[in-house]
């Protein structure tokens, strides 16, 4: 799998609660590049989560710096290219970060065609001709462009799943962060989530994933994550990780899990 240069650079991060008494995030620092798929693996309470909803803000982090396209966007305002100080602008940075959370977040009242064309149109300023022919093209690709006109509500979870992952690539994002996006799905309807998310790696789409399907870490991953008690403990290929763990913590994971 080829990567380019870095997309994302994490450094120092922290997230703490409570005056500091709780540490989601304990200064994690890593590099995201461009045509990763970095898994994010660990137990629950690890951070995991905090870290990756952390990227595009949803979490806003206590320390540290996230770099992204050049950009602290920790920072309220920062030296544009030619020096000026700018105000920053989130929403912004947030349009190229898809990101998908286990629950789908559908408009209930809104065809699946409408509510992929909304932020298009509504954010990006598209023609809405121009984001239905996308939106279709993306709904057609994850097999389900004969549902355009349905309802979430007429929807299996799996195929709600589908079309979260497929809206969120209407805004062409560079980078797409999945948060445990199979976690909530029953066990039969996994498979088509993941099998999307693997296409996805395969076109080359950046994405950061957290998730409990070690199967897909080791088979799509290029890079996996071990975090744990809010920490970065151990990273590597799927090779290094699975088979040729260092790390106590990890080997005592895999034994829980594997």
């Amino acid at each position: 799998m080829e990567t380019g240069g870095s997309l994302i650079q994490v450094r120092d991060l922290k997230k703490h609660y409570k005056g500091g008494t709780i540490r989601a995030l304990d200064g994690v620092s890593v590099d995201i590049n461009q045509g990763d798929v970095m898994v994010v693996i660990g137990p629950s309470g690890s951070g995991k989560s905090t870290f990756l909803r952390s990227l595009n803000l949803l979490e806003e982090p206590t320390g540290g710096s996230i770099i992204f396209n050049g950009v602290d966007i920790t920072k309220k305002k920062y030296k544009d290219k030619n020096g000026r100080t700018v105000k920053l602008n989130i929403d912004e940075h947030r349009q190229n970060m898809g990101m998908v959370f286990q629950h789908f977040n559908l408009f209930p009242h809104m065809t699946l065609l409408d509510n992929m064309t909304l932020a298009p149109c509504k954010v990006k300023g598209m023609k809405k001709s121009e984001a239905e022919e996308m939106a279709m093209a993306l709904l057609e690709r994850v097999g389900l462009g004969d549902r355009a006109g349905a309802y979430p509500i007429q929807l299996s979870g799996g195929q709600k799943q589908r079309v979260a992952i497929v809206r969120a690539l209407c805004m062409k994002p560079q980078v797409m962060l999945f948060d445990e996006p199979t976690s909530a799905l029953d066990p039969e309807m996994v498979g088509e989530v993941l099998d999307v998310m693997k296409e996805l790696a395969r076109d080359g789409m950046t994405m950061v994933c957290v998730t409990h399907e070690m199967g897909f870490a080791r088979e799509v991953g290029n890079r996996v994550l071990f975090m744990a008690d809010g920490k970065l403990i151990e990273q590597g290929t799927p090779d290094e990780i699975f088979n040729h763990p260092k790390s106590e913590r990890l080997k005592d994971f895999f034994a829980k899990v594997l």
